[in-house]
């Protein structure tokens, strides 16, 4: 139903669609920088970082830190990897090391009220 309702931005909402097959040839990266500069707004932006940690995502036992891609290796998810860290900056997180041991794709982001709220919600 989303697909006729909205085409394949309405299939957005469970990740990246493609109405054309070329689209594949780019790279995770540049296709999830693509995803990231077609969200301009704030509460879009928080509720696509929200879709990404629902799907990959843990509250780090501190309840301080949203940690994304939870024991994924750096190979592993690079376009939503990329689409994350740009949709980061966009909305002002502070993104932190992650600790010593922590597999090489994780993404850490201190918590935020906003993310807090809409995270809630993809629980």
């Amino acid at each position: 139903m989303l697909f006729f309702e909205n085409g394949y931005a309405g299939l957005d909402y469970f990740g990246q669609w493609f109405s054309d097959l070329s689209a594949l040839d780019a790279s995770p990266e540049t296709r999830g920088a693509a995803r990231a500069a077609t969200i301009t707004t704030e509460a879009a932006a928080i509720g696509e970082v929200a879709r990404i940690w629902a799907n990959s995502g843990i509250v780090d036992p501190s309840d301080e830190y949203y940690v994304f891609f939870d024991s994924h290796g750096v190979d592993d998810d690079r376009a939503e990897r990329a689409e994350l860290l740009q949709l980061i900056e966009f909305l002002g997180l502070e993104r932190v090391d992650a600790p010593a041991g922590a597999a090489g794709g994780e993404v850490w982001v201190r918590t935020d009220p906003r993310l807090a709220v809409e995270c809630a919600r993809w629980s």
